[in-house]
């Protein structure tokens, strides 16, 4: 076994906030406060409004005996007038009155007054004298604290950007989480179903382990394992289980942790990538929606991306180096296959695609019973049911039912999840909340009862369709109705009398309206999109037409963001383009024909479910059968 492997740095972006930042912060205030203060005390010292007079004019106010008292500080001489004197700047202001102050201030020439003293005692004015302020501190201190001020300012500035900088040079460091063994103890026993998926990935496993078993036969396992399949179906599940089986490291990154806005950091990610997963070797990198950065170069109409396809790149030298021996394996996960550059799938790099499906039925409930596990489940509880009313759910989607039946129990305050809750849970999750608060008219009401009686007493007398699981006129999400039907068992194939018949069922809803009403209504609006689409189908990829008999005309499905479906070019005239509208219209019309006529022949079951469902609003699949009898 390889020693310990070191932790992972932590990334500069995920620190917690500095705690010398409120200490810069309050040192900035410290230097700012001492400014403040001196600022205020040059604007508001000596706040009582005083002239300023000539010495003249203040010498002729002696001489008059305006002047009551002196204050004598240095050259500057403040005095009281026993009658107030026009202010000398107001004076000059024409057209209004001159302000008048009985305070003063005035300057001892720099010649000196020698006759300045006798003539204030001449008068007998009151002297008082002061020696003159230290002006030459206060300068000094204003000066200091400014330049304390520019240099704290300036440190903090540097230092702000010195961390910036240091981000900015750690940009390119690897940002991938490496998981210890001890950390992640999911096995294949976690992973329920996908047995021929774990079979193809215990060779990894097995590598991993003991990759002299390998190499002494001069074989090489796969380098890179590209995990295939629709969202939910447990493709990082998966990989995680590979590295809890083989106990090695486990670094795990999403294509987008490579991308940045400047070009080259996404190569020098991947190459820190690779180098620090080359150290504590064996182990196994996984790379989620590979497709974010495996994107077919020069795609689109728009080019290439300079950032993405050097990441690209760096990624395919990485996987195609010069040591065949590395214990290092790749393994990545992506549900757009479709738009990978080849160059990743060939040989040599993601040699190796395993297709990870939707869990059939018996994969269903294994997976049902390991989430629920942790969970107290009521006597009442049927997985086995559950599991065969959702096909098409992926491992995600079936977690979610049970998350939300145990958040439901937990409102009701129950100690079990009981099957009601789950039903609920199921029913939220596939087809909404239930729209409160909808006041709809007793017309509205028989209309909806009467459109989904419709679908429903077609879908029992028909042979081909499914079994009816539920029918409710309870407003859900968007649908005012529902009818659910789930098939007995999984199927793969559809015949076309299967699909003839669920065309009749489509058309139900509104052969119903017509029938009863005789009128059509927007409450088919979802049944015709439904019923236009699947038809164009028949006609275009499965050949289940009689005028076009056994051809493929493929429909056009490409994907707009590659650049594909604009300059695709159909593959067939504007007269059979005609000819096909005409052929999907005549199937739309014989369906429904065959809806109306079979609603006429079992009118009186229309009937009695349509005023079932006025009255319980919800029914069973069992309910509705009995009807028919």
């Amino acid at each position: 076994m390889p020693s310990k492997p070191p932790q992972p740095e932590t990334n500069p972006e995920n620190k917690q906030q500095s705690p010398r930042r409120p200490f810069n912060r309050l040192l900035l205030w410290l230097l700012l406060l001492p400014v403040l203060a001196y600022y205020l005390w040059v604007v508001f010292s000596g706040g009582s409004e005083r002239a300023t007079l000539d010495y003249s004019q203040f010498r002729q106010q002696v001489a008059n005996d305006n002047v009551l008292a002196v204050t004598l500080e240095g050259s500057e001489i403040r005095g009281i007038l026993a009658q107030s004197i026009p202010v000398p700047d107001s004076a000059a202001n024409s057209n209004e009155t001159p302000a008048e102050t009985d305070q003063f201030t005035t300057y001892i020439p720099s010649i000196g007054d020698d006759s300045l003293m006798p003539l204030l005692e001449e008068h007998e004015v009151a002297i008082t004298a002061v020696p003159p302020a230290n002006s030459t501190l206060w300068s000094f201190l204003f000066n200091f604290f400014l330049v304390i001020l520019v240099v704290g300012v300036g440190f903090l500035f540097f230092s702000r950007m010195r961390q910036s900088g240091q981000q900015l040079f750690s940009i390119g460091q690897n940002r991938a989480r490496l998981y210890e063994h001890e950390q992640q103890p999911v096995t294949f026993a976690d992973v329920a179903g996908l047995e021929g998926v774990k079979t193809e990935l215990t060779e990894i496993v097995t590598y991993l382990k003991a990759p002299e078993r390998v190499q002494r036969l001069g074989g090489q396992a796969p380098k890179g394992v590209l995990l295939v399949g629709p969202p939910g179906t447990g493709k990082t599940l998966l990989a995680r289980a590979v590295a809890g089986e083989a106990s090695v490291p486990f670094y795990s990154i999403t294509g987008s942790d490579f991308m940045e806005m400047f070009v080259g950091v996404g190569a020098s990610r991947v190459r820190g990538l690779f180098d620090d997963a080359r150290k504590v070797a064996p182990c196994i990198i996984f790379i989620d929606e590979l497709d974010s950065i495996g994107r077919r170069r020069g795609a689109g109409l728009g080019g290439g991306h300079d950032e993405r396809e050097q990441t690209l790149n760096q990624l395919l030298s990485e996987m195609d180096g010069f040591e065949p021996t590395e214990n290092v394996v790749v393994m990545a996960a992506t549900n757009r296959p479709d738009i990978l550059d080849p160059a990743l799938l060939r040989p040599g790099r993601f040699d190796r695609q395993i297709t990870v499906n939707l869990p059939t039925l018996s994969a269903r409930q294994k997976i049902l019973q390991i989430h629920a596990r942790n969970k107290p489940l009521a006597a009442d509880v049927d997985l086995a049911h559950l599991a065969r009313g959702t096909p098409g759910f992926s491992g995600a989607d079936l977690e979610n039912i049970l998350n939300e039946a145990a958040l439901l129990a937990a409102r009701e305050q129950k100690t079990q999840i009981e099957q009601a809750d789950i039903e609920h849970a199921r029913d939220k999750i596939m087809m909404g909340l239930e729209r409160e608060g909808l006041a709809l008219t007793d017309n509205e009401r028989e209309i909806i009862a009467y459109h989904e009686a419709g679908h429903a007493v077609i879908a029992a007398v028909l042979e081909h369709a499914d079994p009816i699981h539920k029918v409710t006129i309870v407003p859900r999400g968007q649908a005012m109705g529902v009818t659910q039907q789930l098939p007995e068992k999984e199927k793969y194939i559809y015949p076309e009398e299967y699909m003839l018949d669920r065309l009749a069922v489509m058309m139900g809803g509104r052969a119903a309206e017509n029938l009863k009403f005789d009128t059509a209504t927007s409450g088919a609006e979802n049944d015709l999109k439904q019923a236009t689409q699947l038809v164009r189908r028949m006609v275009l990829d499965w050949g289940m037409s009689e005028r076009f008999g056994r051809m493929a005309l493929g429909s056009q499905s490409q994907q707009v963001f590659l650049g594909e479906e604009i300059g695709h070019h159909r593959n067939y005239s504007e007269t059979t383009a005609r000819e096909v509208d005409e052929e999907i219209k005549k199937i739309l019309d014989t369906a429904y024909k065959r809806a109306a006529r079979t609603l006429q022949n079992q009118r009186s079951a229309l009937t009695a479910v349509a005023e079932a469902l006025l009255q319980q609003e919800e029914l069973a699949g069992e309910e509705v059968y009995k009807f028919l009898q």
